[in-house]
């Protein structure tokens, strides 16, 4: 399945139960994707989280229920998920720019309509690839749990990567650095354990691992299983660099290819000076073909 039918059919869902508590990882699986994968591919293509798109619609449904003038405060804010009257007018006053009671009684609010996705003409832009077919990877990491349920943000991540990178961990991680490490002189982030319908996955910080004894507690050995990989060289500072390349990849590359994504996402980081204008990384992913 391709990620213009993917993500209608994540969005489908969510619109189908936008006043349920929503399950992010039952949207990931209509779109056949991990929910780390798909909010990150979905906040990268549209411009904002899915959690913010879920906030925003409902606010703007919640503000069209006020102005037709028959809904109590409370019963609107109850039903898209405020639990207290105080925090939906708190939101409900940031988004529309006025209160619940001046929507009643005719203010000018705002309106965010449903995504629609759809195929346009694109192309003609160019970015280097090679094919990597590998067979099973020893890696060692330092992982943090996921819910599969809830919202994934890319500042989380960033988080999880900055503690370890002030905490030493990643100095510990190196010394374990296969002689013939594949991902050249870089470490690694990656999604591990997906499972679908699992409510937890995995986020990993680590490298290939050289088979050395493990004495830190904290870091342990995951095996990748074999597949093979298109790998994308980039270059520019961080996020925009990967905001640019994630949009091509999803945008174009996957849509013109032989290829679709099928779950293993790797991300190859030289050091941390990911501010550098001309700093240099790679995406590693895991593709079948069509």
């Amino acid at each position: 399945m391709d990620w213009i039918t993917g993500i209608s059919r994540a969005l489908d869902y969510v619109e189908d139960h936008i006043t349920e508590p929503l399950d992010y990882g039952e949207a990931a699986k209509r779109a056949y994707a991990s929910g780390f994968h798909f909010q990150r591919v979905f906040s990268v293509i549209c411009g904002f989280t899915l959690g913010d798109y879920v906030r925003k619609r409902r606010l703007s449904l919640a503000g069209s229920e006020l102005a037709a003038g028959n809904a109590k405060v409370i019963e609107v804010a109850l039903k898209y998920g405020y639990d207290t009257p105080e925090s939906f007018s708190r939101a409900f006053t940031k988004f529309h720019g006025v209160t619940p009671s001046q929507a009643k009684r005719g203010a000018t609010i705002k309106s965010f309509s449903r995504l629609s996705v759809k195929l346009t003409i694109s192309g003609g832009k160019k970015m280097d690839y090679r094919i990597e077919k590998r067979d099973e990877i020893p890696v060692i990491v330092k992982k943090k749990i996921f819910p599969q349920d809830g919202e994934i943000t890319g500042q989380e991540i960033s988080a999880f990567w900055g503690q370890c990178t002030k905490d030493g961990t990643i100095e510990r991680i190196v010394k374990y650095i296969h002689k013939e490490n594949i991902f050249k002189d870089s470490v690694i982030g990656a999604a591990l354990d997906y499972v679908p319908g699992e409510k937890e996955f995995s986020y990993g910080i680590g490298c290939h691992y050289n088979g050395e004894a493990v004495t830190e507690p904290d870091l342990e050995v995951e095996t990748l299983p074999a597949a093979t990989y298109v790998v994308f060289p980039c270059k520019g500072a961080m996020p925009e660099a990967f905001q640019k390349v994630y949009k091509y990849i999803f945008e174009e590359f996957f849509p013109n290819s032989e290829y679709q994504p099928c779950g293993i996402e790797l991300e190859a980081y030289p050091s941390a000076q990911t501010q550098d204008p001309d700093y240099y990384w790679e995406l590693w992913l895991a593709v079948e073909k069509k």
